[in-house]
């Protein structure tokens, strides 16, 4: 992944961090910026794209100008799904 606000290296490690987030805030947590800044899941969405897993196209300074979002929420939530397919009870 590239410079974000999660400071994650991967897709995992940012929804890792982002779960993180939610259990350390509770109700408090605030979906619309758990970061700080709105938009993250376009951290997400530019990582795939980066891969090829969804077209989108970047700005002149390398920010998502459009993409595939629907594609690309439909494979965060395999990811997020895979997260738990770990075949461990808790």
């Amino acid at each position: 992944m590239q410079d974000n606000d999660a400071g994650a290296e991967t897709i995992r490690g940012y929804l890792t961090a982002l779960l993180r987030q939610l259990w350390e805030h509770g109700e408090n947590f605030g979906g619309k910026r758990p970061f700080g800044n709105s938009g993250w899941e376009y951290d997400l969405y530019r990582t795939l794209a980066g891969a090829g897993l969804i077209e989108a196209t970047l700005d002149d300074e390398g920010f998502l100008d459009t993409c595939d979002d629907r594609t690309g929420h439909e494979l965060i939530a395999q990811a997020i799904t895979a997260l738990g397919a770990t075949g461990q009870s808790a």
